[in-house]
């Protein structure tokens, strides 16, 4: 059974939105990485079965997430963060759902939200957002250190502190 599973989520139609699955094939495509990559799509609800029955040590849930920071930024996100803030979300279960379900599932379950600038759609990635898509890549082949990414509160925090 695989250690590390990278979830990725979002629709490939709509702009930004499409940095989940994007990832997902960069990761299937690309040098094995020890991952096991699920591109969860729409509705990543769908792949709890599958991810229990895994019982990873580590999920990786990789999601665009309308944090208010700049284009392309990336976030440690918690499900409190989740619940208790505006970030949209375009699936069919509530995303504090999934992490709650993913909780019980994983040893560690990290989610990190990708900044979209703009999610309309049959529009392509922003530039921006293409990048991060090649740094989590990047993270996720040298192994995964997410520990860099700033948590969203702490972010959110000192922005409003300046």
């Amino acid at each position: 059974m695989p250690d590390k599973v990278l979830l990725t989520v979002g629709s490939v139609l709509r702009g930004d939105d499409a940095l989940g699955p994007m990832l997902a094939k960069m990761m299937v495509d690309g040098p094995d990485t020890g991952w096991t990559v699920i591109d969860g799509g729409q509705t990543p609800e769908d792949e709890l079965r599958t991810i229990r029955r895994m019982a990873p040590e580590v999920v990786v849930v990789v999601d665009a997430a309308d944090m208010g920071l700049e284009t392309g930024a990336i976030r440690r996100l918690t499900a409190a963060d989740v619940a208790a803030s505006f970030l949209i979300t375009t699936h069919a279960l509530p995303m504090t759902f999934l992490l709650d379900q993913l909780n019980q599932s994983a040893g560690n379950v990290v989610f990190l939200g990708v900044q979209p600038e703009d999610t309309t759609f049959f529009n392509p990635l922003t530039p921006a957002v293409k990048r991060a898509v090649e740094e989590l890549y990047d993270r996720l082949a040298d192994g995964g250190n997410f520990e860099t990414y700033p948590l969203y509160k702490q972010a959110t925090s000192d922005k409003n502190s300046r």
